[in-house]
C-alpha cells in the first residue's frame, strides 16, 4: 500500500501544480480581456486622454494587451480610436510599441482609407528596422497580421511606395519580388513610383532589371512607365543606339513603347541570358508589344549570340515565308557570324546580297569584314572593305582599326598603317594606347627610332599616360638600333611611374649590353631584375657572357 501511495502522491501534486498553473493563466487573460473591453469601452464613450490616464494609468499595459485592444478596434469606423490609443499608450506606462503592433495598426488604417496615418507609420517602422537583419522582418509581419486584421492588399503597395519615397529602392524591389513568391501582385501605380526614384538615382541596371520583372510576372505598361523607361534611355545614353538598331530592323521610327521594349530584349541577350530573352520576347507578342519583324530579327539576333548559325537562318527562313522582308539588322548578323568563323567569302557574298536587295551597310558591318579579313590575313580584301566604310563617311571602331593597323605592321606597312592614323585622326577618331603599341613595334623593328619616339611624346602631348605595352615597344625599339643608355632612360620613367619591368624587356637590355662588351652594366641590370623577385628565362640566354652573369 505505501508503495501504491508513493506513486500516486507525486502524480496527484503534479496534475495540482498544472491545475493551478492553468488556473493561474485563465484567470491572468480573463484580467487582460477586462482590461481590453474596458478601455474599448472608454475609447468609444469618447472618454478623453486624461481619464484614460486615470483609469489606467496603473495598469501594466504589454505588448499582448495592445495587440488585443487594436484588434478590437479593428473595424473602419474604430480606425482613428485606435490610432489614438496606440499613441496614447506609447507616453503611458507602456514603452515601446513591437513591430507587430505597428504593422496590426497599419492594416487597420488601411483599411480605413486612414492612407496618411499609416504612410507616416510606415516610414517609422522602416526606418527603425532598416538593418540586413531585419530586411524582410516588416513585410514578414505585415503578411501575418494580414487575414487577422481583414486587411486588402493596398498595404503592399503603400509599402513599396514609401520604399521608394525612403529611396530604399533595392530592398523596395526585393521586397516586390517577395510578395510576389507569396500570392500578393503590386498595382502598376506602385511600379511605375519605383522605377521613377530608381532612374532618378541614375540606377539604370536597376531599373531594367524592374522592369523585367514585371513582364515576367505579365504587368505590363502604361504610358507612364513608357514614358519613365524613355527618360531612363535618354539619361543613359543608350536612346539613340537601340533607335538605331530599330531603324535597321523597321526602317522606320518606332513607337516610344516599341523603343523601350525592344531596348530590354537587347540588353537581356547582350548579357547572354538567351532563354530570358525568349520569354520576354514571348510575353511582348502575346499583347502586341513589339512588331513581329523586330520580334524575328531579336530571335535570329540570339541563335546567332549562342553560336547556332544553322539555326539562325531557320527562324530566318520561316521570316521570309511568312511575309516578313529581311533588313540590314538580320544581314550584319550573318555577316559577322562568317567573318568570326574566318569565312570571309561567305561574309563577302552576303554584303553583296544585302547591297543588291537595296540596303545600305553601317558601321558593324564594315568592322565584321575588316576584322575578319585582318585576322584571315586577307589585306586586300581588309583595305577594299576599310577603303568603302571612309568612302560612305562611316570610321571603324577603335578595336576595328587596331587589328587592321597590327596586321599592316606585322607585313612590314607599319608607314601605310600611320598614314591611314594620320587621316583618321583629322576625321576625329580616338585612338587607344594598342594603336600605338603596334605603330611602336613596328617602327621599332624597321630601326626608325626618330618616329617611334614621335610616336610615344605624341601620346604624352595628347595626356594619354603610356603603359607597359608602349614602354615595352620603345624600350625594345632603342636596343634594336643599339641605344641602350636612351633605354635605360625610359626604363626609369617606367618605374617612376609604378610599372614593373618584365624579364623580356630587362633581358633584351642585358644581351644589348653584352653585344656591346660593357659586362658591368649588364650585371648592374642582371641584379636588379633579380632583386625584383623576375626569373631569368634561360632560352634567351643563350650568349656566353650572359651565362657567366648567371653564374
Amino acid at each position: 500500500m505505501s508503495f501504491v501511495r508513493g506513486l500516486l502522491i507525486p502524480s496527484l501534486i503534479s496534475k495540482s501544480i498544472k491545475s493551478c498553473i492553468h488556473l493561474q493563466l485563465i484567470h491572468t487573460e480573463t484580467a487582460a480581456n477586462d482590461v481590453v473591453k474596458a478601455i474599448c469601452c472608454s475609447l468609444r464613450a469618447g472618454r478623453n486622454w486624461d481619464i484614460l490616464t486615470r483609469k489606467f494609468g496603473s495598469v501594466d499595459l504589454d505588448e499582448v494587451v495592445v495587440k488585443k485592444v487594436l484588434l478590437e478596434l479593428k473595424e473602419p469606423v474604430d480606425a482613428k480610436r485606435a490610432l489614438g490609443f496606440f499613441h496614447w499608450s506609447a507616453h503611458s506606462t507602456f514603452q515601446q510599441h513591437g513591430l507587430q503592433s505597428y504593422c496590426i495598426l497599419i492594416h487597420i488604417l488601411v483599411r480605413a482609407g486612414l492612407n496618411l496615418d499609416a504612410r507616416a507609420l510606415l516610414e517609422s517602422v522602416l526606418k527603425k528596422n532598416s538593418g540586413s537583419s531585419f530586411r524582410f522582418s516588416v513585410v514578414d509581419s505585415l503578411i501575418s497580421s494580414y487575414k487577422v486584421t481583414a486587411s486588402n492588399p493596398f498595404v503592399f503597395d503603400m509599402l513599396v511606395q514609401v520604399y521608394a519615397k525612403l529611396r530604399m529602392f533595392e530592398i523596395g524591389f526585393d521586397v516586390c519580388c517577395y510578395l510576389d513568391e507569396r500570392g500578393f501582385s503590386l498595382n502598376l501605380s506602385s511600379f511605375n513610383i519605383l522605377i521613377h526614384v530608381v532612374q532618378k538615382s541614375d540606377q539604370f541596371v536597376l531599373v531594367w532589371k524592374i522592369y523585367e520583372h514585371m513582364i515576367t510576372r505579365r504587368m505590363y505598361p502604361n504610358e507612364e512607365t513608357v514614358r519613365i523607361l524613355i527618360n531612363a534611355l535618354c539619361k543613359e545614353g543608350k536612346l539613340q543606339e537601340c533607335v538605331n538598331i530599330l531603324d535597321r530592323i523597321h526602317g522606320k521610327r518606332c513607337s516610344p513603347s516599341v523603343i523601350v521594349n525592344a531596348s530590354l530584349v537587347l540588353r537581356v541577350l547582350e548579357e547572354g541570358r538567351i532563354e530570358e530573352s525568349m520569354v520576354l520576347l514571348k510575353r511582348m507578342l502575346q499583347k502586341n508589344m513589339v512588331l513581329d519583324t523586330i520580334a524575328y530579327s531579336l530571335v535570329v539576333y540570339a541563335k546567332v549570340k549562342i553560336g547556332n548559325l544553322e539555326l539562325a537562318y531557320e527562324v530566318f527562313e520561316e521570316m521570309l515565308k511568312r511575309g516578313f522582308q529581311p533588313n540590314p539588322f538580320v544581314y550584319t548578323l550573318f555577316i559577322g557570324a562568317h567573318c568570326k568563323e574566318g569565312r570571309i567569302e561567305e561574309g563577302n557574298c552576303m554584303m553583296q546580297e544585302m547591297e543588291n536587295m537595296g540596303f545600305k551597310p553601317y558601321g558593324d558591318t564594315y568592322n565584321f569584314l575588316i576584322e575578319g579579313s585582318a585576322k584571315a590575313g586577307s589585306l586586300e580584301e581588309m583595305l577594299r572593305n576599310y577603303e568603302k566604310m571612309i568612302e560612305r563617311g562611316m570610321i571603324p571602331s577603335c578595336s576595328t582599326f587596331n587589328e587592321m593597323v597590327g596586321k599592316l605592321c606585322e607585313n612590314g606597312d607599319v608607314e601605310e598603317a600611320n598614314r591611314r592614323l594620320t587621316a583618321l585622326l583629322e576625321k576625329g577618331f580616338l585612338a587607344d594606347e594598342i594603336t600605338y603599341s603596334y605603330l611602336i613595334d613596328g617602327y621599332g623593328k624597321k630601326g626608325d627610332i626618330q618616329e617611334v619616339l614621335k610616336l610615344y611624346y605624341e601620346m604624352e602631348y595628347k595626356s594619354m599616360s603610356p603603359g607597359l605595352p608602349i614602354f615595352s615597344s620603345l624600350i625594345k625599339g632603342l636596343c634594336l638600333c643599339g641605344k641602350l643608355e636612351e633605354a635605360e632612360k625610359y626604363l626609369g620613367i617606367m618605374k617612376d611611374r609604378s610599372l614593373v619591368p618584365s624579364e623580356c624587356l630587362y633581358e633584351t637590355l642585358i644581351a644589348g649590353y653584352i653585344a656591346q662588351g660593357n659586362k658591368e652594366r649588364a650585371h648592374f641590370l642582371y641584379d636588379d631584375m633579380v632583386s625584383k623577385a623576375l626569373r631569368p628565362n634561360s632560352s634567351n640566354f643563350c650568349d656566353d657572357g650572359v651565362q657567366d652573369l648567371k653564374s
